[in-house]
């Protein structure tokens, strides 16, 4: 334990009524049907990704093509949107199950796969789900440079615009509020918006992020290029005016924070956020716990479902009164205090500075007392951690990193320590880095790569739809060895 406290502490993706989990009927359709089904998907897909290249069907609108962008599968009907990701997770574990037999390990299952595969859960909320939402600043469809909406088309393709954010059903109405206000903020402002860094200007995105309570943080970008303080004061000034007495005032924010930045994006650390107006932070309940979230904090962007979501991460590591839990890439500690009652002890790693306050703090206004905090780069805090693991308590391991997946010195260190027994990895995009991840924790045992400890095996996955409308999904995938 004393080594644990004294590592220096270093740093480092419509309400639905009740139903059962979705999957697939056990009987397949008649062929002529099924046919037909294929066909129409196949071209209502091929609309879709038109429509992300910046083309759409013929006569859609701009707004349109923004939801076929943003949320590809909001034409289909919600039972088929889940169809259409499950059987994206079947090609994944069969994708998985394919390469770890190129590397000598055979896991196939019935279907190809890796391991069984639960039917997906369905999100409790389809429409205006999100908890946090980013607006970008540039040329709408009509030419004007202070649009704030999201993007459409490709830097490829040379065809960029930016197009608000009104018919994109998986965005809250308050959001788009936000985001209808700051434009018209910023169409007052004698300021131009920063749409390429080398050639001036100053306004930026948008970030709108809210609780199941209605509160409501802002946080606006400002690239300060030449301007001294005092112009940076006044602009803050005029900011913060608009939104607590003048048009943006119908918002009703809780918090409005400030960001200046020189970068296409920007820790605390690297520039703080400066708070202007309001409270510090938001707060949202989950699974009887109350979390506080800070501006860059990662939080789950569906509440409902992460819910869901972490309950079942409980069953499957089944944890007793005598198991430590490592939370790995932990952000603001949500699953870890979650199941730190049915724990020993909860040892999370975040890279996040602020969200590693936040973990403690949460950890503190709930009376758990049985969770540590670390706050570092995961590929420095944990080999150190693992490297000298003595403690005889059952290690259970639970990893939630970015689309980026984890770096390679974590996944070795997992491998390595003999007590991790089972590994819950969440990941929302598996078939990306992630994949390599899997293949790493599952192949033989490598002494080139430093991979002597005993393989792991995949043996179970289940989808959670946490992203309604668009391809996306949450897939938990539980490894044992």
């Amino acid at each position: 334990m004393a080594l644990r406290r004294g590592l220096g502490l270093m740093h480092r993706c419509v309400r639905r009524p009740a139903s059962p989990s979705w999957a697939p009927p056990s009987s397949p359709p008649q062929r002529d049907r099924g046919t037909a089904t294929e066909k129409s998907r196949a071209t209502r897909t091929e609309e879709k990704r038109k429509a992300r290249g910046g083309c759409a069907p013929a006569g859609s609108s701009w707004e349109e093509r923004l939801a076929d962008a943003a949320t590809p599968l909001w034409r289909l009907p919600y039972e088929e949107q889940l169809q259409v990701k499950y059987e994206s997770q079947k090609k994944t574990l069969r994708t998985l199950a394919s390469r770890l037999e190129e590397a000598g390990v055979d896991v196939q299952k019935p279907g190809g796969l890796c391991c069984p595969l639960r039917p997906i859960v369905p999100s409790p909320i389809i429409n205006g789900y999100r908890n946090k939402s980013s607006f970008s600043v540039n040329r709408g469809p009509d030419g004007n440079p202070k649009t704030v909406g999201l993007y459409v088309g490709t830097g490829r393709a040379r065809n960029i615009v930016c197009v608000k954010a009104d018919h994109v059903e998986n965005i809250p109405t308050k959001h788009k509020q936000v985001a209808q206000c700051y434009e018209e903020f910023l169409r007052r402002s004698p300021l131009e918006p920063c749409i390429l860094f080398h050639r001036g200007g100053h306004w930026r995105e948008l970030v709108v992020r809210t609780n199941s309570r209605g509160h409501t943080m802002a946080i606006v970008t400002f690239h300060p290029q030449q301007l001294g303080q005092e112009a940076l004061a006044a602009q803050k000034a005029l900011l913060k005016e608009f939104f607590t007495c003048g048009p943006g005032a119908v918002c009703s924010l809780t918090s409005l924070y400030f960001q200046e930045s020189t970068m296409t994006r920007c820790s605390h650390e690297q520039s703080p956020y400066q708070l202007l107006y309001g409270e510090p932070h938001i707060f949202e309940e989950l699974l009887g716990l109350k979390f506080r979230i800070s501006p860059d904090a990662f939080f789950q962007v569906n509440t409902r479902g992460a819910e869901a979501l972490y309950q079942e991460v409980g069953k499957l590591s089944q944890a007793a009164g005598d198991t430590v839990l490592l939370d790995v890439c932990c952000g603001t500690g949500t699953i870890g205090l979650s199941l730190a009652r049915q724990v020993s002890e909860v040892i999370g790693i975040e890279i996040v500075e602020k969200a590693v306050e936040d973990a403690r703090w949460n950890a503190t206004f709930n009376g758990i007392s049985n969770c540590e905090f670390h706050s570092g780069k995961a590929e420095m805090v944990l080999p150190q951690l693992l490297s000298s693991w003595k403690d005889d308590r059952p290690l259970v391991a639970v990893v939630n990193p970015s689309r980026a997946g984890l770096h390679y010195r974590v996944v070795r260190a997992i491998r390595n320590c003999k007590a991790i027994r089972r590994l819950l990895y969440v990941s929302c995009k598996p078939e990306g880095e992630a994949m390599r991840n899997f293949l790493e924790l599952c192949c033989p045992p490598d002494p080139r790569k430093k991979l002597a400890g005993e393989p792991f095996a995949p043996a179970l996955a289940i989808p959670f739809d946490m992203f309604p409308h668009t391809v996306h999904c949450e897939l938990v995938l539980l490894f044992t060895r």
